[in-house]
């Protein structure tokens, strides 16, 4: 079995190739066909939980877990790591990082989470921050990076400030502020803003965050260090780490960029004012401790490492498409606005925000006589979808603020990738109005 493409025998490899675009653009039946083994029956319009990967790819990363398998020995000693720092080199260049050592390749953003803030909590423990000093983090950041906060920098001894965001957001202006007003409080009593933790694309309820101009106010307000939670980015927003100016960043490859589950990127800023991804160590302590955190992370003992190992096939695949990932992230994010305000016009609600805040994920408003009143209600309905109308799609309960009249309080979550149709979303559409019809309320569903 031949893979040229991917690695050298004598364990050297290839600088990459700027990839070139497909001569032909990849058809409708072509996609269908990439996605046949997606449950056919199932409107899935939530590819921002788990995302999605294609035939040609699955079909890839077979013959990397088969060359392992054949010969494990063979295969750690000459090809693991020139095929691992193939594919760092390539998201070097998809995400415009300055140094190959800056882009380590690890399980997801939470692992990368971990590692950041695992640091944060040793800057704490070992003297170079002091107790009480802060960590900022926004309100809608993800539930498992505030367990993160919990068990890193509260127990090491900083003091976490959440900024809290509205919801439905109308501006950037309102994120700004209250991101400011934040890091004013942070800095009272002549504490330092330690690290600030920015989402780019929020998860629940998703909205894509002004990280530049966050970024920016962080080094004017002397933030010594940033960390860029952004789970859904690559293949759903712009990414440029010498625009966005990040000393952390992280994204997941397996959410809009086609890889198999589960691998992501940490970008650490070469040479910043804590000594860079040299003082970053991965969780799981393998016997490259020390050699730096993109050598650590590419071994952390025995485990199945060809999700890291497809990003060439994932170029490939990409390019087959008009425009390459920007073509995709352009009309995915059009079709989930016509495709949101659609569902907003045929229930008399509202989208959470601008077009211009999202990408290829947006919030629309649910009819209010659903009865959306908590996070279990919002929990059950989404189980009602999928059990009953066969649609997958996540469900946000947003509190009603003091003296609003029938309020919005529940949200779905919808979004566009490559395989989705119109029905998917008609579909989704006819279920919420047939619960309306027949007079349905959330109280109606057993826990």
């Amino acid at each position: 079995m031949a893979f040229n493409n991917h690695h050298h025998p004598n364990g050297s490899h290839p600088t990459p190739k700027k990839p070139k675009l497909s001569s032909s653009a990849i058809t409708v039946s072509e996609i269908e066909s990439e996605f046949s083994h997606h449950d056919a029956a199932v409107a899935r319009i939530n590819n921002g939980s788990f995302g999605s990967c294609p035939s040609s790819v699955i079909s890839a990363q077979h013959k990397w877990q088969l060359e392992y398998l054949r010969h494990p020995d063979h295969f750690y000693f000459n090809h693991l790591k020139p095929a691992i720092d193939n594919s760092r080199s390539i998201i070097k260049d998809l995400v415009n990082a300055e140094h190959l050592d800056e882009i380590s390749i690890v399980d997801n953003a939470t692992t990368a989470a971990a590692i950041v803030l695992q640091h944060t909590a040793w800057c704490f423990r070992e003297g170079k921050f002091e107790k009480g000093d802060i960590v900022v983090m926004l309100h809608y950041a993800y539930g498992s990076v505030k367990k993160s906060m919990e068990a890193y920098v509260t127990r090491a001894g900083g003091k976490v400030i959440e900024v809290q965001l509205p919801f439905p957001v109308s501006s950037n202006e309102q994120i700004v502020t209250e991101f400011r007003k934040a890091l004013e409080m942070g800095k009272t009593d002549g504490k330092k803003v330690r690290l600030a933790v920015i989402d780019h694309v929020t998860s629940m309820p998703c909205v894509v965050i002004p990280v530049k101009e966050m970024i920016q106010i962080c080094r004017e307000e002397s933030v010594e260090q940033v960390f860029v939670d952004a789970a859904h980015s690559l293949g759903c927003t712009d990414v440029d780490m010498q625009e966005i100016g990040a000393d952390y960043y992280t994204s997941n490859l397996h959410k809009w960029f086609f890889c198999p589950p589960s691998v992501a990127f940490l970008y650490s800023k070469k040479n910043h004012n804590t000594g860079g991804a040299g003082d970053l160590h991965h969780p799981v302590v393998s016997h490259e401790y020390g050699n730096g955190l993109a050598v650590e992370s590419s071994w952390i003992g025995t485990r199945d490492y060809s999700s890291q190992l497809v990003v060439p096939d994932i170029i490939e695949f990409v390019n087959r498409f008009e425009g390459g990932i920007e073509g995709i992230k352009k009309r995915n994010h059009e079709a989930v606005v016509k495709m949101g305000e659609m569902l907003a016009e045929a229930w008399g609600t509202h989208l959470g925000s601008p077009p211009y805040m999202c990408g290829s994920m947006i919030m629309v408003g649910l009819p209010t006589c659903l009865g959306i009143h908590s996070d279990s209600d919002a929990l059950k309905l989404r189980t009602h979808f999928r059990d009953v109308f066969a649609v997958e799609v996540p469900i946000y309960y947003r509190p009603p603020r003091d003296g609003e009249v029938e309020p919005v309080t529940g949200y779905a979550r919808i979004s566009h990738h490559v395989y989705n149709k119109v029905e998917d979303y008609y579909k989704f559409r006819d279920a919420v109005n047939q619960l309306v019809e027949n007079g349905f309320a959330c109280t109606h569903l057993s826990n």
